[in-house]
This record gives structure tokens, sequence and C-alpha cells, in this order.
């Protein structure tokens, strides 16, 4: 089953533009009124894209060399402008967000990050970021999502597909021999720039902390609790320590004790948790949440199987889906990319100065649209190949 799932990964084309973990901003400079390229009027400023190189740079824009700079800014601006397209037409076809929806979601974001408010505004800072500007973030990704919606809510999936794709894919429906897990875990290292805040930060501390919560787990705290609050492993703090389904040969490949492998699969039983047990150097708990002992072909009419096939038939479309909005909405609009044009007028520096020079880079600009061919259909919010301008004669129609 495990190998089913990830016959279904798709990419999903609505941008994650609620950024609330901590990332360093700077080290590049650019007048406010330079105008890297506009979307049927409405102008993209070049600040923005090298804001967003250097976050995707972890801060260090600066000092990437030049050719990968600019390759850089022109994904990034790409992504803006396919971001920009679909959410024009989101407000076009009138499936804006409302704003307690935009209040919902960024509190749910605040939430997964598990920030405190102290936290969630120096992350703004960080990134110079106002709360201003991400709620407009929150509502574009909203109103692209609601947008793909409206298509996707279309999809059917019939019996006889998902019969037919049960029958060609049998060997991926299994059931293997193994467990899930949940863990908590104590690093020695500083992770407090993670946002970990019950950090130990030595080795003993590391050894007393995990000693203590040990205690109040015999104490019969509830693990999830504990993992919330006191884990150090930032992914399954925010799962309350769940790890997820490991086979047999899964728990081999990634390095598990084999006393400890024989420990789950053998006198452990659900709901059991482990001493703390030291590997590469951190300590961990492990607690079992389910164990299969056999591996089990499944059916069709196994619990859950119809209904994750049918899941994953439907994103299956939902991306074709999605991709041919981008497509008909790109072909729609006016795009005047000005640093594209601007790199090919000045192919001795790419049109700018390398991020983090002494003076601002170089006005763009404006340019007249050019018509180039239509790419591969990405995320509005993917680096991706440089997308140059599309057509503003087009008349491709999306049915409505």
């Amino acid at each position: 089953m495990r190998k089913f799932g990830k016959l279904f990964a798709v990419t999903c084309l609505v941008v994650s533009g609620l950024v609330l973990a901590g990332c360093s901003s700077g080290g590049t400079e650019a007048n406010d009124n330079t105008v890297a390229a506009t979307v049927n009027g409405r102008n993209i400023m070049l600040q923005e894209v090298e804001r967003m190189v250097n976050q995707q740079a972890g801060g260090n824009a600066a000092s990437l060399p030049q050719l990968q700079l600019a390759q850089a800014r022109l994904s990034v601006l790409d992504s803006m402008i396919q971001r920009e397209v679909m959410f024009q037409r989101a407000e076009r076809e009138k499936v804006l967000p409302t704003e307690a929806q935009i209040d919902g979601a960024i509190a749910q974001q605040k939430e997964q990050s598990g920030m405190t408010q102290e936290d969630f505004e120096k992350s703004l800072r960080a990134q110079n970021m106002s709360l201003e500007t991400l709620r407009e973030e929150a509502r574009k990704d909203l109103a692209i999502s609601n947008l793909q919606d409206k298509y996707s809510g279309k999809i059917t999936i019939s019996d006889r597909e998902v019969e037919d794709y049960y029958n060609n894919n049998r060997q991926f429906f299994v059931n293997k021999r193994g467990v899930s897990l949940a863990v908590i875990v104590v690093d020695p290292a500083d992770n407090s720039s993670t946002g970990i805040k019950d950090d130990a930060k030595n080795e003993a501390d590391a050894k007393l902390k995990i000693d203590n919560i040990y205690q109040q787990l015999q104490g019969k705290a509830d693990f999830a609790t504990i993992a919330r609050a006191r884990s150090e492993d930032i992914n399954s703090l925010r799962s309350g320590g769940d790890i997820g389904f490991f086979s047999e040969d899964d728990l081999k490949s990634k390095g598990f004790p084999p006393e400890l492998i024989s420990s789950f699969l053998g006198s452990m039983q659900v709901g059991d948790y482990t001493q703390p047990t030291s590997l590469q150097g951190k300590w961990y708990i492990f607690k079992v949440a389910e164990k299969r002992l056999q591996t089990e072909n499944l059916t069709l009419e196994s619990p859950g199987v119809r209904q994750q096939i049918t899941q994953g038939l439907t994103n299956q479309r939902k991306q074709i889906l999605n991709e041919a909005l981008l497509s008909v909405a790109m072909n729609e609009a006016r795009i005047v990319n000005n640093l594209a044009a601007n790199m090919l007028n000045n192919p001795g520096n790419l049109g700018l100065r390398p991020a983090g020079a002494g003076s601002p880079a170089t006005q763009l600009p404006a340019q007249s649209p050019a018509t180039t061919a239509t790419p591969a259909a990405a995320s509005p919010g993917a680096v991706s190949s440089p997308v140059t301008v599309r057509s503003p004669n087009a008349n491709t129609n999306a049915n409505k």
C-alpha cells in the first residue's frame, strides 16, 4: 500500500505563500519602482523577485555566482508571473476568499509551525514582510485553490476505472509486515534556531531531559502531547510524534538496530514505548502505534482500497486539469517580462548587477510582448525553466 500511494504523487499548482519558517532577507538591492514584469498591466516588482530569490537561497543570494543568480531570478519571476495570472483569473471568476477564510489560513499555518506570536512576528521581520503582505499572499493562495477546485470538482471516477486500476496493479496492494511508529527525540545539539523551545544543548542536558520525559510517560502522560511539547525533531513534533509505517525491510534499510526491530515485531504491543535509546548521537523513545505480523495481499474489497484508488485517480485528473487551466490562463494573459528582455539587451552582465552590489539594480525598460512557444505546465510557485512572454492574441477559452 505504501508503493501504491507513491504512484499518485502529484505536484500541487497552488503556491504556498504562507512562509512562516524563519529565514533571512536582504543581500540584494533594487529600486522600489523597478518593474520586473507586468501581467495584464499589473506590476510585479523586482524587489519582490529579489526577496524570493534570497529566501530560496537561505538568505545567501549575495554569494551566488552571477549566472546562477540570473537563472534564479528568471525562474522565480516565471513562477510569480504564473501565480499572478492564476490569481487574476480567480478574480474574474469571482472565487476570492473571504477575510475570515484568510484569517483562518494564517492561524492554521501559525499553529502548524508551532510558533508563538512573538516568534511569528520575528519571522515576518526577518523576511522583511509585513502582515499586510502575508495576508495578500494568503489571499492569492486561497483564490488559486478555489479556482482549481471549481474545475476539479466536476471530476467523477467510475467503478470500472477503479477495478481496472486494481487489476493492473495488484502487486502494489500489499500490507507488509511492520510497525507504525511515533517518536520523541532529544538532540544534544543547539536547535533553538529551528524554533525548539525546550532545547537541550549538550550531552548532560539531553540525558537528563530524555530521562525526565520517560518518567512522565511512565506516569501515564499522553505520548502525543509530550511529543508536541518536548520533542526536538520539528517534523515529529508537529505530528505528535507520528512518523508513519515502516515495513521490516524499511527498518533495516534505515539503520534501526536488529534488537530494536526484534522488540517492535516481538514483545512490544500496540501502545508500548521503548526505554530511552541512543542512536547516532541523539536520544529516542519509540512508541508502537500499529503492528502487522504478517504480509497480507489486499483485495479490492479490503478496507480503504477502493477509496484510495478513487482518490489517486482523482488526483491524477486534478493535476492534468490544473495544468490545462494554467496553460489557458497564460495564453490569454498579456505579459511583459522586462527582466528577461533586459537580459537579452545586456548579455554581458545579464541586465543586472550581482546581488549585494554597491549600487541599485539597473532600471528595467518596458518591453513589448513577444510570442514564444508554450512551455510545459508548471506550478505557479515552483522554480522551473524560464517562461518568456506569451502572445496576448491567443483566443483559447476555458470551459466555464
